[in-house]
């Protein structure tokens, strides 16, 4: 069997044989039966995807969006039981039909509107799906007449297979870029130069950084977000990244230290790791998001910090959104606790202490255990055991 690579504008894909579709396509095709089939029992007419998060999944990882802080795409997405089709700008439809090929992805029409009407999408979606703008279902789009974006987010939390390929290749470049800008840290340097190094390493991937934080020494200490400042970082770093690719999420964080770490540092750290670790083991097939969570506070506890969890956010589901659902130990009202794990789910938790540790991976929840698909070369790892591989330590810069 031949593996051919290509690169594509849009990242490496692969054909086995000359045969296999591109992984963009197989994503899409995934996508695309799980929401007629949910479709199909909720008796609707369509579904608009308008957010950057489902047109990714429907799509199978759209081109990169124009502006990247925009919560509504250039690119919608309506899907019926008789076709799918785009919808988009004139400015940007010439390069979506040549480089994207809708076709190829199981899209009958691409559609362009004028980018001066604001109303053009709504009314094309409507034309293409035969019905009016109330009848149809959407991601929380106002001008459609169902909010579906829950019932879009459990659809889509359990990966297929192409797009657990995509999120470790992602994963493993986010982690590589992180390591790598730490590694070559010499004390004394900015943190601006630190993250600098870590963008750098992304975007010459094909990926982004939607959240990307760096910080050393006191600040490190003070806050749990210090946020490059263009101050020196002498004796100890962080760097924290989410990164973005297809639109796919991977987090992770990693620490670097120039001198031996303190009696209390490293007792700091082995409290967050244990709490860590039981999160983890609470992280697999059969429990649900409410039993995470429930280990997450007794860890919490069991550490001497009762309620420690409230002092920072403490991740979750990852997947098309840095956080598929934000959900805290007590809290009702929220259909997300019942949620059970699933194989291809993916996960990211983020324990910590204020002084200095905090930790954070992104996992695939595996029949067997977590899978760690934020690996790096070369990078310390302790631990593991019991479905829960070995996980990141702080490396010593000598």
């Amino acid at each position: 069997m031949v593996i051919l690579y290509h690169r594509t504008p849009f990242g490496t894909t692969e054909r086995i044989g000359g045969f296999e579709p591109p992984r963009s396509v197989l994503r899409a095709r995934a996508a695309r039966e799980r929401l007629l089939a949910w479709m199909a029992g909720q008796s609707l007419p369509g579904l608009v995807l308008t957010r950057p998060g489902p047109v990714s999944w429907l799509t199978g990882g759209l081109p990169p969006p124009v502006d990247r802080s925009a919560a509504t795409d250039l690119v919608w997405a309506v899907i019926s039981a008789a076709s799918t089709a785009l919808i988009t700008t004139e400015v940007e439809a010439d390069r979506i039909a040549e480089e994207y090929r809708p076709g190829e992805h199981g899209f009958a029409e691409l559609v362009a509107v004028p980018w001066y009407d604001p109303d053009a999408f709504a009314r094309a979606a409507a034309d293409i799906a035969g019905a009016p703008a109330a009848a149809l279902a959407s991601d929380g789009h106002p001008a459609f007449g169902q909010d579906s974006a829950d019932d879009l987010t459990a659809l889509r939390l359990a990966l297929s297979g192409p797009e657990q390929e995509d999120l470790r290749a992602l994963a493993a470049d986010a982690a590589t870029a992180l390591e790598g800008a730490l590694i070559a840290w010499a004390p004394g340097e900015r943190d601006l130069d630190i993250q600098a190094r870590v963008a750098a390493a992304l975007e010459a991937r094909g990926a982004d950084a939607p959240v990307l934080i760096v910080g050393g020494d006191d600040r490190v200490r003070r806050y749990r977000h210090p946020m490059a400042a263009g101050a020196p970082v002498r004796h100890l770093a962080m760097a924290v990244v989410v990164a973005r690719r297809g639109g796919l999420h991977a987090a992770a964080t990693r620490f670097a230290s120039a001198v031996p770490l303190s009696a209390d540092l490293r007792a700091l750290w082995d409290r967050v790791r244990r709490i860590e670790a039981g999160t983890l083991a609470a992280s697999l097939p059969g429990h649900s998001y409410g039993d995470v969570l429930g280990a997450l506070d007794e860890g919490y506890a069991a550490e001497g910090a009762p309620g420690g969890w409230a002092g920072h956010y403490q991740g979750g589901p990852i997947g098309y959104a840095q956080r598929e659902f934000e959900i805290a130990p007590g809290r009702g009202g929220s259909r997300w606790p019942a949620v059970r794990l699933e194989p291809g789910h993916a996960v990211a938790w983020n324990p910590s202490l204020p002084g200095g540790a905090k930790a954070e991976d992104t996992y695939l929840v595996q029949a067997g255990g977590l899978e760690r698909v934020t690996t790096g070369p070369g990078w310390p790892t302790g631990g593991g055991g019991h479905g829960i591989p070995p996980r990141p330590l702080v490396l010593e810069v000598r």
